[in-house]
């Protein structure tokens, strides 16, 4: 798994409990696995198309670091598939897990299209 993006723990990111509201993190994850997308398959014209069950794990308190790690797991003809791990930076302890995120090409009218990427290329082409 590759940590690409850390973010700081704010004030304006806590939820009632005073520890990381999960709308926060999920925002960070979509956002950061939509440009790995982006990247893997060399368009910005990419949709999050789905997101399988979240397990939040541990919390996050103000102050605290969090990394978000992305790995590459399936390309299908329209469709690239990653799963994903939020943890603290210093201390390693998982925040979140999900399993499994898909984004999905799209064209100028929002339809999924092929994308054109294959396995070989994205494997090949990992350090993005």
């Amino acid at each position: 798994m590759k940590f690409h993006t850390r973010k700081l723990v704010k004030p304006g990111d806590l939820n009632a409990n005073n520890t990381l509201f999960g709308g926060s993190l999920l925002k960070w994850i979509d956002e950061e696995a939509g440009i790995y997308a982006m990247t893997k398959l060399g368009t910005n014209k990419v949709v999050t198309k789905y997101i399988s069950e979240i397990d939040f794990v541990n919390s996050a308190k103000q102050g605290e670091v969090i990394e978000i790690g992305l790995e590459f797991k399936s390309v299908g003809r329209t469709s690239i598939t990653f799963s994903c791990i939020a943890r603290n930076v210093f201390s390693k302890k998982v925040i979140l897990s999900i399993e499994k995120l898909v984004f999905v090409k799209i064209d100028e009218d929002e339809n999924p299209v092929p994308h054109g990427v294959t396995l070989e290329y994205i494997t090949a082409n990992s350090r993005a």
